[in-house]
Formats: structure tokens, C-alpha cells, sequence
């Protein structure tokens, strides 16, 4: 068991203002992995003042200096992939592969991008007698989550700095190791002493207090929606700008003419992810409702094909839910769909067979859903995939947009075309066009309950800018 009893500020490790520790559980084994410091609104406090004595000089430091910086947190996290993927299977339950390749491997993609990013950006440009300045915004509050906790801390932390802002990181207290990694890497490569700043503990204590504190100049947020509602609420009282990137529900749109056994495999495959722990899962796939027979048997068969076991062993392909609590809510809902009415394909309450030990959720599969169902409208975020009948493409479409989230999507045709057509249609983020690959380039955030704000590339960027006009005289 690890033992982490500081937190990283003013470019030290230093003592945490209480005593109260956290314990980080392995979703595997159920035995605790790790201590780390509840934080505090005292350590809130030192954390952002310090961050806020960095900011100028941050601020003022060449934004190709920045960029190297980026590029060498990359190269160090290159350099521990494997032991980051490992502690992330411990500390998740991602089998180990995947681990590998998403959950660090992305985050290592995104800060590699940043010195390009940074090249392109017109920090200065004329527009008629004005110079037009992109300014960092000043001291950033990145709260993140722990279903991919690196990728989404990186998607925040990496644009922050490169945008010449002081940062204040708190992670999820139930992934938050990967953080203390981060920050080892921050000391390593000679971050500036204030410029990054990691304290730990729970949302209503260290997150309420990041929120509110009259120093931070913007908030950038991942997770549910319900605290979503909350910070923007705390924010609004001092017009803290805020980034949220929340719930979804998306939708795989089948089209009667795609190719149906390649639709409903990558639907499941990309529902069942991370054991379905994915903020843009495809857990709702729309068939033609004279092809519901057919796309329950693929549907079955492509869960076959995942084995469920323990993260670290190499054939594993899905691993526990996060924690007992994330367990027993996903079990209500799969409970909550056959009180409703849905036909269970394959899986169910039960625990897996062989799997009593561990956060194991079989994967499970409803046909016959509706849409006013709880399981087609509330984000379960577990391995439950429901299938709905459509009648006709209007219907599809409209199935498809009732939804109060607006994250992500597919669609697929054998006409790319049509596709697209019907993707221009759907009020969301965004679409995988038949099987269309994840983007770290592209703009990421949602419509409606999903958010607001987009993270990665360019456009997650810009969130860390404010504008500035001088009005030049006449020459």
C-alpha cells in the first residue's frame, strides 16, 4: 500500500493543513491501494495564492518556452507508460492493454500536440487599427474525474499551461494517483516553482473552495451533471468563467442500409469500454425495427468476445466497475429496466459467474426499450447497452435527440453521404461517421445537459484566452 501524506504546492511537497487521509481502493482485489491527504479550504487557499504569485511570471514567459515544457511532459510520460498504465488498471479497473494505449496513451498524444498548437496560434494579429492580444486568462481550477482521470486532467492542465496560466489541480480522491505521477513529472522537468499545484480530498470541501475562491479566474470541470449544476451555480456569484463537460446518453443510429454486423459490434465494443464508464459511450443503438432480431444476436455474440476478468491478466478485455457504490448503482438500474418492461439479452443483476470478489457487473444487454424508459434516458455509466426499434428515419432521429444530453453519436450507412445528412441532424457534439476513429484534434464537449465549452486541440485551447483589443492611432 502506498502512502501519500503531502501535496504538491510552490513547486515542494508539503504538508497537508489536517490530518484526515482517503483511502483509494483497488476495484480488483477490494483492498485498499492507497493513502492520500484529505485536503482542505486552507490548502485551497495556499495552493491558489501561490498559483496566483506564479501568474505573471508565467504569463510572461515565451510561449515557445511553455511548449518545451509541454514537450518534455510528454517525453517523461512516454518514459513511465507502462507503470502509469499499471497503476491506472489498479486504480480504475481498465484492463491492462487498453490502460496502455487510452488511458495514458492519449494523454501523452494531447501534451505532445501542445507545441504545435501553440505555433499556430496567433497570440497577436491586426484587425484594422487594432492589435488584438489573446492573454491568459489567469489562475485555472482543473476538477476531474476518474474514469479516464490522465486523459481528462491532461485535457485541462495541458492547455491551461500552454496558455501561459498557473493551475490548481484537484483529481477525483477515487483515481487520484496517476495525479501524484503528474506532479513528480511537473518537479522533474523543472516546471516553475507555483505554476502547477496538486491538492487532493472531496468535491464539497477542496472543489467547493477552488470554486469560490475570488483568485481563480476560470474553472474547468468534468463529471456529472448534478455537481456541473453546482459549480456553475458557486461560479456564477463572482462570474468565475467555467468549462463543464458532463453526462451523455449517446445515440448509434443503424441506418437499414449499413453494414449491421459492423454497426452493432463497434456499438459494443464502444459501449462496454472501460466497462462502460465512458462519458461519450454509444449506449443506445436505434435499429430498424425489422432488424431487432438480427442485431440481438451480433449483439450477444460481440459481448462474448470481451472477457471479463481481472484487469492485469492479458486476455482480460472488460475489468470491475470503479467502486461497490458505482456497482450497486449500475445493479438498480438493470433492475429498474425489467421493472419497466425491457427484455434482458444477455446478463442481469447477478454477480458474474467466477467474479464474486471485485466490482464485477455482467455486461448487460435490453431489447425492446423504449424511449421514455429510465434506461434510455439516464446515463448509467456501466456495461448496460439498450436497444431500441425505430420506423422509419424521421423516427430514428428523433429517438436519438430525446435526450437531455448531447455528448456524442453515430451513425451508420453504406451511403457516407446520407450519413452525414442524418449526423447534421443529431444535436450533439459530437458523431462517429461508420466508425469514424476518437479525435484527440478535434473539439470535445457536448450540447444541451453535456455542457459547455470544448476541450483538445486548438478549440480547447482557446478556453484558456482572454481577448484583448488596443486601439492603435493613425500612423
Amino acid at each position: 500500500m502506498r502512502i501519500y501524506d503531502k501535496l504538491y504546492c510552490n513547486g515542494t511537497w508539503v504538508t497537508p493543513d489536517g490530518t484526515e487521509q482517503i483511502a483509494v481502493i483497488n476495484p480488483t482485489s477490494e483492498e485498499t491501494l492507497a493513502m492520500i491527504p484529505a485536503g482542505t479550504a486552507v490548502d485551497v487557499d495556499r495552493a491558489v495564492r501561490a498559483a496566483s504569485a506564479a501568474q505573471p511570471g508565467w504569463a510572461a514567459t515565451p510561449h515557445t518556452e511553455r511548449a518545451a515544457y509541454c514537450q518534455r511532459i510528454a517525453d517523461q510520460l512516454s518514459a513511465r507508460q507502462d507503470a502509469l498504465a499499471d497503476l491506472i488498471a489498479c486504480e480504475v479497473g481498465t484492463p491492462l492493454r487498453i490502460a496502455r494505449n487510452v488511458q495514458v496513451g492519449l494523454p501523452i498524444t494531447t501534451w505532445n500536440c501542445m507545441p504545435e498548437l501553440v505555433t499556430n496560434t496567433k497570440f497577436e494579429e491586426y484587425v484594422g487599427n487594432s492589435l488584438v492580444l489573446r492573454t491568459p486568462v489567469g489562475v485555472v481550477g482543473c476538477i476531474t474525474p476518474w474514469n479516464y482521470p490522465l486523459h481528462q486532467i491532461t485535457a485541462k492542465v495541458a492547455p491551461a499551461l500552454a496558455a501561459g496560466c498557473a493551475v490548481v489541480l484537484k483529481p477525483s480522491e477515487v483515481a487520484p494517483l496517476n495525479a501524484f505521477v503528474l506532479a513528480e513529472i511537473m518537479e522533474a522537468v523543472g516546471v516553475p516553482p507555483s505554476v502547477f499545484n496538486l491538492v487532493t480530498g472531496y468535491g464539497p470541501v477542496v472543489g467547493e473552495a477552488l470554486v469560490t475562491h475570488p483568485e481563480v479566474a476560470k474553472i474547468s470541470f468534468t463529471g456529472s451533471p448534478p455537481v456541473g449544476k453546482r459549480i456553475s451555480e458557486l461560479a456564477a456569484r463572482s462570474l468565475t468563467r467555467v468549462t463543464l463537460e458532463l453526462g451523455g446518453k449517446s445515440a448509434s443510429v443503424v441506418l437499414p442500409d449499413a453494414d449491421l454486423h459492423r454497426a452493432v459490434t463497434a456499438t459494443v465494443n464502444a459501449c462496454l469500454l472501460n466497462s462502460g464508464q465512458t462519458c461519450s459511450a454509444l449506449t443506445r443503438l436505434l435499429v430498424s425495427r425489422d432488424q431487432l432480431a438480427a442485431a440481438e444476436v451480433i449483439a450477444v455474440e460481440a459481448v462474448a468476445r470481451l472477457p471479463l476478468g481481472d484487469p492485469l491478466a492479458p486476455t482480460t478485455r472488460l475489468g470491475p466497475v470503479v467502486s461497490n457504490r458505482q456497482r450497486e448503482r449500475v445493479r438498480d438500474y438493470i433492475a429498474r429496466g425489467v421493472a419497466e418492461g425491457a427484455r434482458v439479452v444477455t446478463g442481469g443483476v447477478e454477480a458474474p459467474v467466477g467474479l464474486d470478489h471485485g466490482f464485477f457487473v455482467q455486461p448487460t444487454i435490453f431489447s425492446d426499450v423504449r424511449s421514455d424508459m429510465t434506461i434510455a434516458q439516464d446515463e448509467i455509466f456501466g456495461p448496460v447497452l439498450v436497444i431500441i426499434p425505430y420506423d422509419s428515419e424521421a423516427d430514428a432521429i428523433a429517438i436519438a435527440n430525446d435526450s437531455r444530453y448531447g455528448l456524442a453519436g453515430a451513425v451508420w450507412s453504406s451511403d457516407l453521404a446520407h450519413s452525414q445528412q442524418v449526423a447534421r441532424q443529431l444535436r450533439t457534439g459530437q458523431v462517429d461517421i461508420n466508425g469514424g476513429a476518437f479525435n484527440p484534434r478535434a473539439p470535445f464537449g457536448g450540447f444541451k445537459q453535456s455542457g459547455y465549452g470544448r476541450e483538445l486541440g486548438s478549440f480547447g485551447l482557446e478556453e484558456f484566452f482572454e481577448i484583448q483589443s488596443l486601439q492603435l492611432p493613425p500612423a
